[in-house]
């Protein structure tokens, strides 16, 4: 028998490939099958099931192509009511995958049909639990997702989620590990661990929300406490793997499309099309093409895209860094980003000898920063996240998180100048693309962020630990 984790990062998300005595299943898997027909190929196994421990609302998961591509079957656990061939399992049903046992556990709360599944090796004993949304390391599920589809409130949920987890799965022996389907920097949760594995003991010893004698009501109260709206694209990625959707190749050979100079001027001009620069922020930030969106490929890319773009048909024409087209189109198609209409041949460079128009941001260091600011005049906005600034920040700056600027964008006086910065320059030169499409230039971004204003001498907040604030 053999177990691998394959861990996904700007997703935070875990998927699960399971091999014993020529057979193999696979959970949750992301959209690009490749990586997994690779391993049956490498091992020379039959792929015999795909188990879902839920309908995922961050991710698409492969279930259909992999399904389609192998022969496998696609197996939920009870109450899901998918619209394509599946096994919709009975509680406690057992599956066998070689000489190992899945046996499904209906682990309900975070959504109805959320179910854990637990690995019974060839000996007889259960070995892992393959826990989805329903318990992480440090977390578990948040219940207020499927309020709508379950009729039901986000406390009704979250009880629902106390007993699974007291009846199910802490009843498990101590040494039994866990692998659950997202770690730290998911909106799944709200207080992961960077951990990825762990044990049902250990989580029993360390986990707020499974301590021992703590009652249902102050499970409610704490697990519900402090939730942040979730990103809209969530409801459009759960009809998506509900649903069905476009074979993951169709979508590559679409943003795989090169397209001219001339080409991507007619379709920015003549359709309601996104441009989409996934180019580092240093880069974007000297030249771009005007009204393009910076959300760099390197860092939590599709996250990003899909809290900002939110709706997954938005048209979307890409301008990328030469030979990074394929893996930014994947990317995006992990939350659902299908209607591509291709990337700029050539890159921005194309662009720049065109001798097109081109935009820039006006975008200072920290020391300058220092230099030109005035505590207590300039007006400072923090896009950082609540916790970050509440941990230490500039005095007198404003928390504007990121994730809400399509809410505080409206109170902005185009008249009056600020500056503006997160901790290293991602985010904020999101922000600074998005204003300035929006025709706001009265700002200064700070380069390098919160992280090279802290080595100034610029008045600062005391700091105190993110840790803390979160419990």
């Amino acid at each position: 028998m053999q177990i691998e984790q394959i861990y996904t990062g700007c997703l935070a998300q875990g998927a699960y490939y399971i091999t014993s005595n020529g057979e193999a299943a696979i959970i949750d898997p992301l959209r690009e099958t490749q990586p997994y027909l690779d391993r049956i190929e490498r091992d020379g196994v039959k792929l015999k099931y795909i188990f879902e421990t839920h309908f995922h609302a961050d991710f698409v998961s492969g279930h259909l192509d992999l399904s389609k591509e192998t022969g496998a079957a696609i197996v939920y656990g009870p109450t899901a009511k998918p619209e394509f061939d599946a096994i919709v399992a009975t509680d406690n049903q057992i599956f066998e995958i070689g000489n190992i046992k899945i046996k499904v556990l209906h682990t309900p709360g975070h959504t109805m049909e959320s179910s854990t599944y637990l690995l019974v090796d060839e000996n007889g004993k259960d070995h892992a639990v393959f826990s989805g949304d329903t318990l992480f390391i440090g977390d578990v599920g948040r219940p207020d997702l499927a309020q709508k589809a379950a009729g039901m409130t986000q406390e009704q949920l979250a009880g629902l989620l106390f007993h699974s987890l007291r009846d199910k799965v802490m009843t498990l022996a101590d040494d039994v590990i866990v692998y659950p389907a997202h770690g730290a920097g998911s909106a799944c949760g709200k207080n992961m661990s960077k951990e990825t594995v762990s044990t049902i003991g250990n989580q029993k010893a360390t986990n707020y929300a499974l301590r021992a004698n703590m009652t249902e009501a102050e499970f409610i109260n704490e697990v519900t406490d402090g939730l942040l709206p979730p990103p809209a694209y969530f409801g459009m990625n759960v009809a998506m793997n509900k649903k069905g959707y476009t074979s993951f190749e169709n979508v590559l050979d679409l943003g795989l499309k090169g397209i001219t100079v001339a080409e991507f001027e007619t379709i920015a001009e003549s359709t309601a099309a996104l441009i989409l620069d996934t180019r580092n922020n240093s880069d974007f930030a000297k030249g771009f093409i005007p009204q393009s969106i910076n959300i760099g490929v390197d860092g939590d890319f599709a996250p990003w895209v899909g809290a900002l773009i939110a709706d997954v048909k938005q048209p979307i024409i890409l301008v990328t860094e030469v030979g990074r087209e394929k893996e930014t189109v994947t990317r995006l198609s992990r939350v659902g980003f299908d209607h591509l209409l291709g990337h700029l041949e050539g890159g921005f460079e194309a662009w720049k000898k065109a001798e097109k128009e081109i935009d820039t941001i006006n975008r200072i260091d920290a020391d300058q920063f220092k230099t030109q600011v005035k505590i207590g005049e300039s007006k400072i906005i923090d896009i950082r996240k609540e916790s970050e600034y509440s941990a230490e920040h500039i005095e007198d700056a404003y928390s504007k998180p990121l994730a809400n600027i399509n809410d505080w964008i409206k109170d902005i006086d185009p008249k009056e100048h600020f500056f503006m910065h997160c901790a290293g320059g991602y985010r904020s030169m999101i922000a600074a693309s998005i204003l300035q499409s929006r025709g706001f230039r009265n700002f200064t971004e700070i380069e390098g962020g919160f992280n090279a204003i802290a080595k100034t001498d610029i008045p600062r907040t005391d700091f105190v630990c993110q840790s803390k604030i979160l419990k």
